[in-house]
């Protein structure tokens, strides 16, 4: 038995992936923390944002992994595993970057703090 129809996979996939993981990641991800990690602001914050994105996009590719063992047809598990590749993969890369850009920050301020005492 599928889990739903061809029309509700195409509704499921367009929220899920062009809606709520481009929101998520692109507007919220990019716009707000890479701003913040530059600056070396708000770390907790943006490092469990991209933490709990990243396990939304596990669930999802992993449930549409499931979809494929069961035998689910294309539309149902397409729909679930590519925002769930996606988030997964792109939410890495952020992590990665946003590591990177609080390191340099931390960097600048050790030598900022070394210059002055001299």
């Amino acid at each position: 038995m599928e889990w739903w129809t061809p029309e509700q996979a195409g509704l499921i996939g367009a929220v899920l992936g062009g809606g709520l993981c481009g929101i998520l990641l692109g507007a919220i991800g990019g716009g707000v923390c890479g701003p913040l990690a530059g600056k070396g602001m708000a770390r907790r914050f943006v490092m469990s944002y991209l933490g709990v994105l990243g396990v939304i996009g596990l669930g999802l590719l992993a449930t549409g992994v499931v979809g494929i063992a069961v035998k689910q047809p294309y539309h149902v598990w397409y729909a679930l595993a590519l925002p769930g590749l996606l988030c997964t993969v792109l939410v890495g890369v952020m992590f990665f970057a946003m590591h990177r850009a609080y390191a340099a920050h931390d960097r600048r301020r050790l030598a900022a703090e070394e210059i002055r005492r001299g």
